[in-house]
C-alpha cells in the first residue's frame, strides 16, 4: 500500500511527464491517474484524476475515494526558435524514464558540457530510475554540442539528452 507522500510524489511526476495515464495496482488496491489537456488560448490547462484505494486505514483521511486536482498555468506564446541543422549530429537518448543528472553528486562538476571531448565510453551523465543510478555513455568518439536536458529534469524513454559531433 502507498503512503500518502508516495502517492503526491506520482502525482507530480506524472503531472511533470509526457504520459496522459497511469494506473498502479497492487494486492487489491488501485491507483489511476489521467491527464488531460484542453486547448485554452494563453493558458494551459491540466487536470489529474486520482483514484484513492478504500482501504480502512486510508478511508479516515479521505472522504471520498477520488479526489481531483487541478491546476491552471499560464504560458506566454512565443514564437519557436529556429532550428539548427542537426541531421549530422548523434543524439545520446536516454534509454528509461527517470531524472537526469549532469553529475555524481550535488557538489562536483557536471561528467560534459558544450565542447567537451568524449569517446564512446565516456560516461556523459546519470539517469536515475526507482532510486537505481544508471551511468549512461557517449556511444560515440566526439564533441559534446549541446547538452539538451537540465540537472534534476525528468526525461523520458528516447528523449535526446546530448547532441555529439562525431569525430
Amino acid at each position: 500500500m502507498l503512503k500518502v507522500q508516495e502517492i503526491r510524489e506520482l502525482i507530480k511526476l506524472v503531472d511533470q511527464s509526457s504520459i496522459d495515464e497511469f494506473v498502479y495496482e497492487n494486492e487489491g488496491s488501485k491507483i489511476q491517474m489521467k491527464k488531460s489537456v484542453a486547448p485554452v488560448i494563453g493558458a494551459v490547462q491540466s487536470v489529474v484524476h486520482t483514484e484513492v484505494p478504500t482501504v480502512p486505514a486510508i478511508q479516515a483521511v479521505q472522504a471520498a475515494p477520488v479526489a481531483t486536482v487541478q491546476e491552471t498555468k499560464q504560458e506566454p506564446v512565443t514564437e519557436a526558435p529556429v532550428q539548427a541543422d542537426t541531421s549530422n549530429l548523434h543524439k545520446i537518448t536516454s534509454p528509461m524514464v527517470g531524472t537526469f543528472y549532469a553529475s555524481p553528486s550535488p557538489d562536483t562538476d557536471v561528467y560534459v558540457k558544450a565542447g567537451s571531448k568524449v569517446s564512446k565510453d565516456s560516461i556523459v551523465c546519470i539517469v536515475e530510475a526507482m532510486k537505481l543510478f544508471n551511468e549512461i555513455e557517449a556511444e560515440v568518439n566526439g564533441e559534446i554540442v549541446e547538452v539538451l536536458a537540465k540537472n534534476g529534469q525528468l526525461v523520458e524513454y528516447g528523449q535526446p539528452l546530448f547532441l555529439v559531433k562525431p569525430e
